[in-house]
């Protein structure tokens, strides 16, 4: 007998597949505890649309997921923190504080437990933040931590000297140019 699983069976197959058992097995076990239904012709057409339909919402999803992770590749997030001398912040930057920069320049929302800082920012300098947009799309947002006043100590005004460049106000974001990989949240020159 023919049915189609509505929960994933163990050793007959997953939620959805068409698959044909013993007809006792089906209507003494399957179909009573509503693990899975006769398999119509109406039923298997509704099944297979219902597939496509969902494959081309993935796809869209996907490519919509693919567009965001190149605009935020191209995002540098600036935050300016109080900071003792020695670049400690007073506080720290938190994934709810990126994901509302985000919001608030780029109107992009990213869920917080997406951002895969794993410790706070407690130090001025510029981090590459690592952020799961869709199930296989990830992207690095650069993000500048200066000290309040927008002061940066000297190292980091000549790495901004020679390759950065400031974006329009409106913006109210700096473009970084920094071609060498970053690591994750970790500081790119001592402070």
């Amino acid at each position: 007998m023919e049915v189609i699983l509505l929960n994933d069976v163990e050793k007959v197959g997953l939620r959805g597949d068409i698959v044909n058992v013993a007809p006792g097995y089906a209507r003494n076990f399957l179909l009573p505890r509503r693990l899975a239904e006769r398999a119509t012709p109406g039923k298997v057409a509704e099944l297979q649309r219902r597939d496509e339909q969902r494959a081309r919402h993935e796809a869209r999803t996907l490519e919509q997921g693919q567009q965001i992770a190149e605009l935020l590749g191209k995002t540098v997030l600036r935050f300016e923190a109080k900071a003792g001398p020695a670049g400690l912040l007073f506080g720290s930057v938190t994934p709810t504080d990126i994901a509302d920069e985000l919001w608030r320049t780029r109107k992009v929302r990213v869920d917080r437990r997406k951002i895969e800082l794993g410790d706070p920012i407690k130090r001025v300098g510029r981090y590459a933040v690592p952020i799961e947009v869709f199930a296989d799309v990830r992207v690095d947002v650069k993000t500048l931590v200066v000290p309040e006043g927008g002061e940066l100590p000297p190292e980091e005004e000549a790495l901004l000297d020679g390759e950065g460049q400031q974006a329009e106000p409106d913006e109210q974001i700096a473009a970084d140019a920094d071609p060498a990989p970053e690591a994750p949240a970790q500081p790119d020159s001592a402070v």
